[in-house]
């Protein structure tokens, strides 16, 4: 059973960095975990961006994850999404422990620190209005600006950087078609992104597969 467990983690990692670097790219709320004074994680959601292998945040200048961060640099960060709750009925409707997910995430523990140079600062706080306002309309921040005094930006470093997924790819092909018909009929409101996700492409004569879902 152990030897199980172990080759399907290993089959749900994801192995491409370039598939890590789009999903960070695409979601919009990371989770920071930082150790408080009396040894608790506090764990804060945050936009963010992902720039040149480190993970920008930015945040006001003074405040617990601040004290936290300069008490100690080690943190944890996660970006998580959920394509598709399965219910168990997809499998046995009388058996309730058969209901799954489908999802993506990535797990960073890395050291955080705060940036001082005004042009590494400039970089972040750019990079973070070109991902959350990529139709532009604004006027870029310059390294000569006050407005760098009053905004703190946090940078994490990856010691570790982990990521799983799950969409369908430790399944053999048959059922794996079979789990997207019963996707695309349940018909929620993620359906499609999923199944596009899954490697499918929905077309006038049912799914077909275009893309394998190896990542």
């Amino acid at each position: 059973m152990k030897m199980i467990l172990l080759q399907l983690v290993g089959i749900l990692q994801i192995k491409s960095y370039q598939k890590i670097q789009e999903f960070l790219n695409q979601e919009h709320v990371g989770r920071v975990s930082s150790i408080d004074e009396n040894g608790y994680p506090q764990i804060i959601p945050m936009n963010f961006v992902f720039l040149n292998d480190s993970v920008y945040m930015h945040s006001h200048i003074k405040g617990e994850k601040i004290d936290n961060i300069n008490r100690n640099n080690k943190v944890g960060f996660e970006v998580d999404r959920e394509l598709e709750f399965l219910p168990s009925y997809f499998e046995d409707p009388k058996n309730a422990s058969l209901a799954d997910t489908l999802y993506i995430s990535i797990v960073i523990k890395g050291r955080a620190s705060l940036v001082k140079d005004r042009e590494e600062k400039t970089l972040a706080l750019n990079g973070l209005m070109k991902k959350y306002q990529p139709e532009g309309g604004y006027d870029p921040i310059l390294p000569t600006m006050r407005v760098l005094d009053g905004v703190a930006v946090i940078k994490v470093v990856p010691d570790t950087l982990d990521g799983k997924y799950k969409i369908g790819q430790h399944m053999h092909a048959e059922s794996r078609l079979n789990l997207a018909e019963k996707i695309l009929k349940k018909n929620s409101p993620t359906a499609k992104e999923t199944l596009k996700i899954m490697g499918f492409e929905i077309t006038e004569n049912g799914l077909q597969m275009v893309d394998e879902p190896v990542w």
